[in-house]
């Protein structure tokens, strides 16, 4: 979700000025929402680091985005071909899109999105999603530890807890659906009894838990380190550069060329790593990733909570889809994140209908309904709270996929185009591994190589497959 370019016609959009109606608290001021992650990191000169003062004329590679996808091709591309320049842009600052503004999990699903998958892909790749999302948690968590990276990696048991008979009963279904085909399910702890599962989640109305090995991390840092990284090997870094088009070279056909504010570069292949940005540069991606607001909100809590307070992470199930995402902080200072599709988060959605060119604006540093509905559920959920709430709120912008995965590789019909985009609100459970699945590619691996599962490769076909869908009405516009 890094915000990278976006075409010159979404440029006005994207830096006009905050128009907002009285009841929703956004700012009028038009500043960016400033999030907890950069927040803790301001005066970091990584933030506006550019390598040479001015931008290259030329380079093997451009990476066009700086959040945990673009870094991570850089990394990847730079250890398969040493001998390359790669060049990064970023828009604005370094990793000031969705890396650097989500919740600071990565929660690999290992049940819940089953049956949605197995219904939209079948049992085979609905299996290897969720493989692969516990496969791109221990790489995470296996390069912060080799790499002793200062990142504030949490371990531990991450909780999915139902808070109606309903949605406890939906849960249960989809588990046994999928032990069923053959899920691995040894590693998740399951408690039925409404009882024993408030007791062990902390939440009042818990009507079962299920527990599973997933981290919390300050996802900026651990990005910032791989850069660091990267800038001793050789990797150009050019912030608050923005791209506004990529085209083919005049001069050599078989290049191409970005253009941006700051001049033009010549380049053999391009990586587009903007996530919910990626169709304002390639139009083949319009209607197929769609950018969408969503808030998070930082809570500091009372003095004292009392009993033993969170010790997990957390995905709080609510009715009609609905979900809490906690966080509590690792670290001495204890604040507790909450982010998710929350009951506030239709409004917010409405609000965007009405007003479209806030949709790739991440500005929006409150909005009530979202709060009030965090509000609400600490008050009235967790156990011990007490009736201080401080909070601090931000809003990201989460790239929604036309049929709910990635899209991964070379674009169809622009060879030397490539794309990792479209996580759907999910990247931190993925990237780990499609980053360097796409540079396995990048370098004349077979899909196969990747490890990643078929249904994240872009092809004509599920282009044309999508694009029919939508204009059909079969697939909504994820507007």
């Amino acid at each position: 979700m890094s915000p990278g370019p976006t075409t010159a016609s979404s440029i006005e959009e994207a830096v006009l000025p905050n128009i907002v109606g009285e009841d929703y608290g956004f700012p009028k001021d038009g500043l960016y929402s400033m999030s907890y992650w950069l927040q803790g990191v301001q005066g970091d000169p990584i933030l506006n680091h550019r390598t040479t003062p001015d931008l290259p004329s030329s380079a093997d590679i451009v990476v066009i985005g700086s959040g945990m996808t673009g870094t991570l091709v850089a990394k990847h591309s730079k250890e398969t071909w040493p001998e390359k320049s790669v060049v990064v842009l970023e828009a604005r600052e370094f990793c000031s899109g969705a890396t650097g503004r989500n919740a600071g999990h990565c929660k690999p699903d290992q049940w819940r999105g089953f049956t949605a998958y197995e219904d939209a892909f079948g049992t085979e790749q609905a299996l290897k999603i969720l493989k692969n999302e516990q496969q791109t948690w221990s790489a995470l968590v296996e390069y912060v530890r080799e790499n002793n990276v200062d990142c504030d990696l949490w371990v531990g048991d991450t909780l999915d807890v139902p808070v109606t008979p309903e949605v406890a009963a939906t849960a249960k279904k989809n588990f046994e659906r999928y032990k069923a085909a053959g899920g691995k399910v040894d590693h998740i702890k399951v408690t039925h009894d409404p009882a024993a599962a408030a007791e062990v989640s902390q939440i009042k109305d818990a009507h079962a838990c299920y527990a599973w090995p997933a981290s919390t991390l300050y996802p900026w840092k651990l990005t910032a380190h791989i850069m660091r990284e990267n800038l001793e090997k050789g990797i150009n870094l050019q912030t608050r550069t923005r791209a506004t088009e990529v085209i083919r070279s005049s001069k050599a056909p078989e290049k191409w060329l970005v253009k941006s504010d700051r001049g033009q570069i010549e380049f053999s292949l391009v990586v587009h790593a903007t996530n919910a940005y990626s169709s304002a540069l390639e139009p083949t991606l319009r209607g197929l990733v769609t950018p969408k607001p969503h808030m998070c909100d930082r809570i500091i809590p009372p003095v004292a909570i009392e009993g033993r307070g969170l010790q997990n992470s957390y995905g709080v199930l609510l009715p009609e889809g609905g979900l809490f995402s906690i966080n509590p902080r690792s670290s001495q200072e204890g604040s507790i994140l909450f982010g998710g599709s929350n009951p506030g988060q239709q409004a917010l959605e409405d609000w965007i209908q009405k007003h479209p060119k806030r949709r790739i604006d991440d500005s929006l540093e409150g909005f009530k309904p979202v709060t009030e509905a965090v509000r609400t559920f600490a008050e009235a959920e967790i156990t011990g709270w007490r009736a201080k709430f401080d909070h601090h709120s931000w809003s990201g912008i989460i790239a929604i996929s036309a049929d709910g995965v990635p899209f991964v590789g070379e674009l169809p019909g622009l060879p030397g185009q490539w794309v990792c985009a479209g996580h759907h609100g999910h990247g931190m459970a993925r990237i780990f591994t499609a980053a360097p699945g796409l540079v396995k590619l990048m370098n004349g691996g077979s899909w196969a190589d990747t490890e990643l599962p078929d249904v994240y490769q872009i092809t004509p076909l599920r282009i044309q497959r999508l694009k029919g869908l939508i204009e059909s009405g079969k697939v909504q516009s994820r507007l």
